[in-house]
């Protein structure tokens, strides 16, 4: 009897200890990540999907890339802001997109610790700059339409580098201060990430511990990169109608509207399920839904960013059909 109670109370210590230990150190040294579905048929095919997706996005934003390097008459603040922003969805569906379609074909869908910190950080800086840069091109299409004379001037390209500068400085840095509160909580289990990538909601939801302060900070971040963005980007095109509705000219007013329009659609493609993802409560969260939701601006937005600019961009298409028939461009950009 004296044994047997002697064994329980070693085995309470020994549980405590691992307790207290536990609170400064992250037990798990790697995340299941179970993705979409465990049916091979079924993964196959989205492999093939998301394989075409992923080429689709990285040709169509690389094409503009090229277009607007090498094309001068492109050489302006709008493209050069147009060019930022295919940069980041390259590097965006890069991050996600490679290791998704590995899982989907191999056994082990494992991805380390630090693995999924490095991913959690850039993808979520990359978003983050993403948010950011909206705020800046909604800015450019501001003082072009009610600045029109005063374009080149107010937007020089010394400004047009220091606000791409920052917000790159600003999505990487918040990103930094998101990923290091969620990623320094003790994980002891279970280590099953319900989803296709390393999220910081869908990753926080395994900690040991109350997640309440770095649910704050989240909260925080949000705003300043959701609920900010969209509210200027609101006063932005607030003060480009009130220019627009001053344009006496019906075909004056629909050619200002359509320079807005493809802005309008990203914008819209980019923070609807952003939106949803990040400025709810985790109570009322759910998995499955959440993994189809970020899809589209994991997936869908970089793929979709080169078509909507693209097709309604006369410039864009003269640029393409120069380099494809004739040739006729300078070499390397001249900003």
């Amino acid at each position: 009897m004296c044994q047997t109670t002697h064994r329980i109370i070693d085995s309470l210590t020994v549980s405590t200890v691992l307790r207290m230990s536990g609170q400064n150190q992250s037990w798990v040294s790697e995340f299941i990540l179970l993705g979409f579905s465990s049916d091979p048929t079924t993964n196959s095919i989205l492999f093939i999907v998301f394989l075409l997706i992923y080429l689709s996005s990285v040709l169509g934003n690389g094409l503009i890339i090229m277009l607007v390097c090498l094309d001068t008459q492109l050489h302006t603040p709008m493209y050069f802001f147009l060019c930022t922003l295919s940069l980041l969805d390259m590097g965006y569906v890069t991050t996600t997109m490679p290791q998704m379609l590995v899982h989907l074909l191999a056994h082990s869908q494992t991805i380390s610790f630090a693995s999924c910190w490095l991913q959690m950080y850039v993808f979520g800086a990359l978003g983050m700059t993403e948010s950011i840069l909206f705020i800046v091109m909604a800015y450019d299409r501001y003082v072009a339409i009610c600045y029109p004379l005063r374009y080149t001037v107010i937007l020089n390209w010394d400004l047009c580098i220091r606000l791409a500068a920052g917000s790159w400085i600003c999505g990487f840095f918040s990103s930094l201060l998101n990923t290091f509160f969620t990623m320094s909580l003790p994980y002891c289990g279970p280590n099953r990430v319900n989803h296709y990538l390393c999220e910081g909601p869908s990753v926080r939801s395994l900690a040991c511990m109350d997640t309440h302060f770095v649910e704050m900070v989240d909260l925080v971040l949000s705003v300043f990169v959701v609920v900010t963005p969209i509210s200027l980007i609101m006063a932005s095109y607030i003060c480009i109608a009130k220019a627009i509705l001053k344009i006496k000219s019906t075909q004056g007013r629909c050619k200002a509207f359509s320079t807005c329009a493809s802005h309008l659609t990203v914008v819209t493609l980019f923070y609807l399920p952003a939106t949803y993802i990040y400025m709810r409560h985790n109570s009322s969260s759910s998995s499955e839904r959440d993994k189809q939701i970020s899809l589209f601006y994991t997936a869908f937005t970089p793929l979709l960013n080169p078509v909507v600019y693209s097709l309604r961009n006369k410039d864009i298409k003269r640029a393409f059909l120069k380099v494809m028939f004739y040739g006729r461009w300078t070499r390397g950009p001249q900003w």
